[in-house]
């Protein structure tokens, strides 16, 4: 049986977004996930398609971080970019971000690589296509996520403001046309893939510490990071 796919969905979110959920090309991605969800092993679980969403209304958001793809490895992903669940081995991604954030702000290395803790505190870490199919690493791109997330961050760039988009790597960078600049912050870097890492384009960025910076000017909770 087909599962209704923005059932999970936040219904603020909802509100929200009306328009681009009543889109044709959406209507095609929501059936076309279903049917992938149908026939084969796909992740985040169904439940957790939209945890970026749902653990941050729009109007707490404060910090945006942009990833591609879920993991596609079993157990993996939550629905969270960058984030896997409790007890799962951190991905090297996730290596690269903890020891820049032991450097940055001198805290130890967290025990899990679960980032829930950061989507309750108003940062929505959102990847560009929010499903993949086991072991198939972007087999559900060029399908509708895009330009739905997309669609997201122009909604976030005009409703919001002083909001901090934290954009690593090449592809994220791309989104910066989407956002008005002089209305929130952009802080850009490499990737924290070992292969940008260890060319010297993700480490020493400090964007963990700058962005609690932006928050304290704005007279905004810092970030427990």
């Amino acid at each position: 049986m087909l599962f209704k796919m923005t059932e999970n969905l936040n219904i603020s979110w909802r509100d929200i977004l009306k328009e681009e959920l009543n889109k044709e090309y959406f209507k095609k991605l929501e059936s076309f996930v279903s049917q992938e969800y149908k026939e084969h092993r796909c992740y985040p679980e169904k439940e957790n398609i939209w945890s970026a969403f749902n653990y941050c209304n729009i109007e707490d958001i404060k910090v945006v971080i942009i990833g591609q793809d879920p993991y596609h490895g079993k157990g993996q992903a939550n629905g969270l970019c960058f984030s896997v669940q409790d007890g799962v081995k951190h991905p090297p991604s996730l290596v690269n971000i903890f020891k820049e954030l032991e450097t940055d702000l001198n805290i130890p290395y967290p025990v899990s690589g679960n980032l829930e803790r950061w989507a309750k505190q108003g940062v929505l870490l959102l990847n560009a296509t929010l499903t993949v199919q086991e072991g198939k690493p972007g087999s559900h791109q060029k399908k509708g996520w895009e330009t739905f997330t997309d669609a997201v961050i122009t909604e976030l760039s005009k409703q919001k403001e002083g909001v901090v988009f934290m954009l690593w790597g090449g592809y994220a960078k791309k989104k910066a046309k989407l956002i008005n600049e002089n209305k929130h912050f952009i802080l850009l870097s490499g990737h924290p893939s070992p292969l940008s890492a260890n060319r010297g384009y993700w480490f020493k960025n400090n964007h963990f510490s700058k962005c609690n910076t932006i928050l304290e000017k704005k007279s905004l909770k810092k970030i427990d990071w």
